[in-house]
């Protein structure tokens, strides 16, 4: 496809062009002509979204706001106010003031005026009792299935508000903007302020109510932590109440501690009794037996004084070692020693010592060694029972520290419990007390008409049907695949062009009158195109005679081909015989009249030989029927006869039957010099056509080329440019 057949196209139809945009501008003119003007009210609501001022206390100065979140936040918020609950709001208020207000927003419906002064009181108390309770009309009740129609009938439901309502964010900024657009500036005004105050009440109520059940659950969720704490707190100390545990830490290291201490005194006292058994062996040693029995018999009566003595500081020292080495003991215990010295002192010195040995000092020593060692042992004993008491306390703490370890965790993660929900309970109720709340910042008032958008649409509407047809001439001619000029009917034959032929404007053309005077100026360039196509013929037929016409389909213009090259050919002087060979529809002969037919000249027959004259132009007709050359005639008769035909003529023309009639055309192909084929143009070809075409092909050099016929294409427009 070439662009400049597009061009030609809108060309053709360029009085569509300028008729349908015309009408549409006429017809937009008188519809848009009484159109109401547009008034539009604005209102802005503040959201304290990205209001720093408004998170002073909720919001850590550390954290950035994600824009997904503000995003999010302003998509919900709009969302609230384009629900169908708050749309219904505003439709019962106009409703409400158009039936109770003297100057309605609108005049009153068809429907809303048929009803009686009684049932427009019912109507208005159903829509205020509605409004009040914020529920909707159900279609399914038929008295409110009715006010739906109301509604509607007033085109205050919510499909129509909707479509003239816009609410948008304001770029980046805090605000929601809010525009309604009507034919009433009023209205405007009315429809924007209502949606943007039954918006805030609704949604400062929501978020009050869910504020108000997350601070309630977390006041009861605090108070059962609190009395879970303090039930753990309570077994605690009743625990350490009943088993008289006050501070195990601190009774651990306290009998640690005198383990220790205990432990201590019995290595010491186990020390001085192996010592002190040491040294009285060694004293015991020095004496001979004579000498021991002579000392433990003088002294026998101190002895037993001394063991008296010894008994109450063994029951003195019990005493210290049970009280924990309690001081208020020591000076009793230093008074029995230091009686004890004396005791042991008055023995040794009524020691009736051997002349000749001196053992003064030895048994007094050994004396106070006993008593040392004595007491020392005596101590362990006391030490080791203590040491067995303290070790037994000590062991019965170790399941009072598992049970109070147990306990304080219990407190532990009870108290941690009860703090998280302190904290979050005390964040909520700060957040509710200060949390976001919407303000109408800006009230919609009544404004001046919008600019009027008439002339707009007239121009929409003139540029919009201009687009449609030249949208559907494209397409129309994106679809064509029909050959409309010589180089397409080549490029898909794939076959020579002899040239082409314009289309001839009239309708029912009467052949015997085409060259007439008075159709001159007319035939002016088909004469000129035929001209062309007779001198290409010649080249083709290089002194040959015989040319037969022929075509694809019937009616393509090949017998009017046949008429113009015969009259053509005359014009110069040439002999011309022109064969109408169309048994099935004899143009030229019912044209013509001719004197001899084909029947009678072409049949192999010694009676009734018929002989054409020999003037410039002579026509051999046919009287039609179910016939066909070679029935009429054998092969070589007809052969002898056209031999004959080339001596009388410069030129002869065939006009045949159409490819489609078959061998009724083909026949005539198998005596012609050359054979030109006649092409209609706005035609496409289609498969069947494409056997013929095939057939065209097997002719090789007998086939002259094609004639395009009744074609608009202009070689010279084309040249130029």
């Amino acid at each position: 496809m070439e662009i400049g057949n597009f061009f030609n196209l809108l060309k053709k139809y360029r009085t569509v062009l300028i008729i349908i945009p015309l009408v549409a501008v006429i017809t937009s003119f008188f519809l848009v002509k009484n159109l109401p003007d547009n008034y539009q009210s604005h209102a802005e609501i503040a959201t304290g979204i990205v209001d720093a001022s408004s998170h002073l206390l909720d919001q850590d100065p550390t954290t950035n706001v994600q824009e997904q979140q503000v995003y999010r936040e302003f998509s919900n918020l709009m969302a609230i106010m384009k629900l169908k609950k708050l749309i219904d709001q505003v439709s019962y208020s106009l409703m409400i003031h158009d039936l109770s207000d003297p100057y309605p927003f609108r005049k009153q419906s068809k429907e809303l005026l048929e009803l009686r002064p009684y049932e427009k009181d019912n109507v208005l108390a159903i829509f205020k009792k509605k409004f009040a309770t914020l529920q909707p009309l159900s279609v399914y009740d038929k008295n409110e299935n009715s006010l739906i129609g109301l509604l509607r009938s007033m085109k205050y439901d919510e499909r129509n508000i909707v479509k003239d309502l816009l609410i948008y964010r304001e770029e980046s900024s805090d605000f929601i903007s809010v525009s309604f657009n009507s034919e009433n500036p009023q209205l405007s005004a009315f429809v924007v302020n209502t949606l943007c105050k039954q918006f805030i009440d609704y949604y400062t109520q929501s978020v009050k109510q869910n504020e108000s059940n997350a601070v309630n659950f977390l006041s009861n969720l605090l108070d059962t932590k609190r009395k879970a704490l303090s039930e753990k707190t309570s077994e605690l100390q009743q625990y350490k109440i009943q088993n008289g545990v006050l501070n195990l830490d601190e009774q651990s290291k306290a009998i640690f501690s005198q383990i220790m201490t205990y432990s201590d005194r019995k290595l010491q006292a186990e020390k001085d009794v192996i010592s002190n058994q040491g040294a009285i062996d060694a004293i015991v040693q020095k004496f001979s037996p004579d000498e021991r029995k002579y000392v433990e018999s003088i002294t026998n009566k101190y002895n037993q004084a001394i063991i008296s003595t010894q008994d109450q500081l063994h029951i003195l020292e019990d005493q210290y070692v049970r009280s924990g080495f309690n001081n208020k003991y020591k000076e009793s215990l230093d008074s029995l020693q230091q009686q004890l010295s004396n005791q042991i002192n008055l023995t040794s010195d009524k020691y009736i010592t051997n002349p000749l040995v001196s053992k003064e000092d030895q048994v007094k020593q050994k004396l106070g060694l006993e008593i040392s060692r004595d007491l020392a042992k005596y101590s362990v004993k006391s030490i080791n029972d203590e040491l067995t008491n303290l070790n037994a306390k000590f062991s019965r703490l170790v399941p009072f520290d598992a049970k109070v370890k147990t306990l304080y965790f219990d407190i532990d993660i009870a108290g941690k419990e009860y703090l998280d929900v302190l904290n979050k309970y005390n964040e909520t109720n700060l957040r509710s007390s200060i949390s976001i709340k919407l303000v109408q910042i800006e009230m919609a008032q009544p404004d001046v008409a919008q600019p009027s958008k008439k002339m707009l649409l007239i121009i929409l509407s003139g540029m919009g049907s201009l687009f449609a047809c030249l949208f559907w001439l494209f397409v129309l001619f994106y679809i064509d695949d029909t050959i409309k000029s010589p180089t397409e009917l080549v490029n898909k034959t794939q076959l020579p062009l002899l040239g082409y032929l314009n289309k001839i404007s009239g309708e029912n053309l009467d052949l015997r009158k085409l060259w007439d005077v008075e159709h001159r100026e007319k035939m002016k360039t088909f004469k000129e195109l035929l001209r062309s196509i007779r001198f290409e013929i010649d080249q083709e037929l290089k002194g040959e005679k015989i040319l037969a016409i022929t075509s694809i389909e019937p009616g393509e213009g090949k017998t009017l081909l046949a008429i113009s090259l015969a009259y053509s050919y005359s014009m110069i002087n040439k002999r011309v015989l022109l064969i109408d060979g169309n048994f099935n529809n004899a143009t030229i002969s019912n044209t013509a009249q001719p004197q001899v037919y084909l029947e009678d000249y072409f049949k192999n027959s010694q009676f009734g030989k018929s002989e054409l004259s020999s003037s410039n132009t002579t026509v051999l007709g046919n009287r039609g029927g179910d016939v066909t050359l070679l029935e009429i005639g054998s092969e070589a008769f007809v052969k002898s006869k056209f031999d004959e035909l080339r001596t009388k003529y410069d030129i002869v023309i065939i006009d045949t039957a159409p490819l489609t009639a078959l061998n009724k055309s083909k026949e005539w192909l198998l005596f012609a010099n050359k054979t030109i084929a006649v092409f209609e143009a706005n035609r496409k070809i289609n498969n069947i056509q494409k056997q013929h075409i095939t057939y065209l092909k097997g002719l090789e050099n007998k086939f002259a080329g094609w004639v395009l016929n009744k074609t608009e294409y202009d070689q010279k427009k084309e040249k130029h440019s």
